[in-house]
């Protein structure tokens, strides 16, 4: 029996992707569980550029969002990526992805976009028809990888306005942040 607030689980798939240097590696796309918690947490510290959360919030990722969320993980045990992504209660058909890590060892394996394709084929089974994403105007990369996406699919992409730098707490170091949209996607 499933206890209330666990995430259902999902089923794993695994491929072989091959990395920069060439060596080719076994990759588990699971849902995460607390227990990688600090593993998400310690990854988006190392990864430099992103905003960290608390280590809570990746605990949560595991308990409240593992139906939603990713982790991969390499056959060595190592972790080469998450997305940390939950169904926004207003939007229902709606996947909105928080973060997206790669570690460094595997970047440009395609990991990251591997993930949210992942994401995507489990939010379908749930009759979500559309990813979102708040992305800061200078993060070319991740505006790259979400118009990848909807490339691969052949569903629309688009950017619009959402949070304002004057919403942040400081004196506007940080940036605002974009929305993206994939989708509808079927």
């Amino acid at each position: 029996m499933q206890r209330l607030g666990m995430a259902r689980p999902v089923r794993d798939t695994s491929e072989t992707l091959k990395l920069p240097d060439d060596e080719p590696t076994s990759i588990t796309f699971r849902s995460p569980t607390p227990a990688d918690g600090a593993t998400m947490w310690t990854l988006t510290r190392d990864a430099g550029g992103l905003d960290l959360n608390s280590p809570y919030a990746y605990l949560l990722a595991g308990h409240h969002f593992g139906s939603t969320s990713i982790v991969a993980e390499a056959g060595d045990g190592d972790l080469a990526g998450f997305v940390f992504a939950y169904s926004p209660p207003d939007e229902p058909d709606t996947v909105f992805v928080w973060q997206v890590i790669t570690n460094p060892r595997f970047r440009g394996a395609g990991v990251g976009r591997r993930m949210l394709h992942e994401v995507i084929d489990r939010a379908r089974t749930r009759g979500i028809t559309t990813m979102t994403a708040t992305v800061t105007p200078s993060n070319d990369a991740s505006k790259a990888l979400f118009s990848a996406v909807a490339r691969d699919l052949g569903v629309d992409y688009g950017e619009r306005p959402c949070f304002g730098q004057e919403l942040f707490p400081g004196d506007g170091e940080h940036e605002p942040e974009d929305e993206v949209r994939v989708g509808p996607f079927g």
